[in-house]
């Protein structure tokens, strides 16, 4: 009983220096892992080498994968082809079916790019749509933000996704393949469903947060944007389709099911098409990739943390013990993955954060339990997305964007990223009577 009471104190105190404090996550992590370690008695001599290999063993797998994915991302907006993307889909399904187009917008775009990345790139798209159409902002704005935020929160190669394949021993690309099929109703009923309610809430949007319009000629063409945005999803998609059909290709085709080989060949084929082949020069098109890392650097800092008290926890012995105890209540293990992230989620804010240390926390679960890790991961993923409110940033973020009241912003984005949450667990749940 101690040593769970021990685990409980080491993560309110990781709450409070990081939700109170303001203390930056991966000191707020170690600090934390130092405390556990000793609370758990781990031998004094022996606590730093766990937490330099705790650090050490989640970042060796997951770094090359989440920077490739960043500079990936960085190129697919600086070049112009989320925003050919968007304008592409709008103009397709045409003006009266507006919620659908900003719906698919933000989750294709989401794939490629980043939340905050896509967030500030998409928004002054809506605006102008806004002086075109007259239709309320705020209503326009859901359907494409809870496209950007469930490819955040269920799709590899975001940094939660993929630092949570990596923690509880899941597969890139079966995460993936089930993503998109929980992720694709999830969005219909949080995103374009839900913003019919959302028609009477009037935004005042500054002004400062308008861009200014980027020329059609300007922009790559419609095939160049969507094909190489979309080329890890089709590689990695199509690698493990064709694995699961035919296993004797396993062999041949561990390469380019690689995650890593994948965002490499990708982004290689992006200086291509977006840089190189529409006149660039080298030297020009990499520039992006060190504000890339940049933007990337905190969130890395956060698994690395995150890595850090999943090991103590493993090294004490109370990892095995946790599941144990987790797998002997009367729930659901993936509801209960579910339920330890959204409580993560409500007292620290960051969906990243709640994701990668759940993930740490249940691990043990997925093992004792023999429930599909490829599931554990959404069902993580749907956790980490609930209950958005004061302390994330993206909540503040949407507010001041659109000159909301804090009563609106609950009752838009924060309802909307719960929705997300439940909605996403209840088709996890329901995906698992199939596979």
């Amino acid at each position: 009983m101690w040593n769970i009471v021990s685990v409980l104190l080491a993560v309110g105190l990781l709450t409070v220096m990081i939700a109170w404090g303001k203390v930056q996550p991966l000191l707020a992590f170690v600090v934390a892992a130092l405390i556990a370690a000793l609370l758990l008695g781990v031998p004094p001599k022996d606590i730093p080498g766990a937490i330099e290999k705790g650090i050490g063993d989640l970042l060796g797998s997951l770094v090359v994968i989440i920077c490739l994915g960043a500079v990936f991302g960085k190129l697919i907006a600086d070049s112009g082809a989320a925003r050919r993307i968007a304008t592409c889909l709008i103009a397709g399904l045409g003006p009266s079916r507006l919620p659908v187009a900003l719906t698919f917008t933000g989750f294709v775009v989401g794939i490629p790019l980043y939340y905050n990345v896509g967030f500030v790139l998409l928004v002054p798209l809506i605006f102008s749509l806004v002086t075109q159409s007259g239709r309320a902002a705020v209503a326009l704005a859901i359907p494409l933000l809870a496209g950007l935020s469930i490819a955040h929160g269920f799709l590899p190669p975001h940094p939660s996704p993929v630092a949570l394949v990596s923690a509880i021993q899941a597969d890139m690309g079966a995460t993936l393949l089930y993503g998109i099929v929980v992720g694709i109703p999830t969005l219909v009923i949080a995103g374009p469903v839900f913003a019919m309610s959302l028609r009477h809430i009037r935004a005042q949007p500054a002004g400062v947060f308008r861009a200014a319009e980027v020329a059609d000629a300007d922009l790559p063409g419609v095939f160049n944007s969507f094909a190489t945005a979309l080329l890890p999803v089709v590689l990695l998609a199509a690698t493990t389709l064709l694995t699961m059909a035919r296993p004797e290709l396993n062999g041949a085709l561990a390469v380019l099911s690689n995650p890593l080989a994948v965002m490499l060949l990708s982004y290689a084929v992006a200086i291509v098409t977006l840089g190189l082949g529409r006149g660039k020069r080298f030297s020009e098109v990499m520039q992006g990739p060190a504000e890339a890392m940049r933007e990337i650097a905190p969130i890395l800092l956060i698994i690395a943390g995150a890595g850090a008290l999943k090991q103590v926890l493993v090294v004490s012995g109370v990892s095995a013990e946790l599941g144990a105890r987790l797998a002997g209540l009367p729930v659901p293990p993936l509801v209960l993955g579910w339920s330890v992230a959204t409580l993560i989620r409500i007292c620290l804010g960051s969906a990243t954060v709640a994701g990668v240390t759940a993930g740490g926390i249940v691990a043990p679960l997925v093992q004792s339990s023999g429930v599909d890790p490829n599931l554990m991961v959404l069902a993580i993923g749907a956790g980490s997305l609930m209950c958005s409110h004061v302390n994330d940033s993206g909540f503040w973020m949407f507010k001041e964007y659109f000159g909301l009241s804090l009563r609106d912003t609950f009752r838009s984005w924060t309802l909307m990223e719960t929705l997300v949450g439940v909605v996403g667990l209840l088709f996890v749940l329901l995906l698992s009577l199939f596979v």
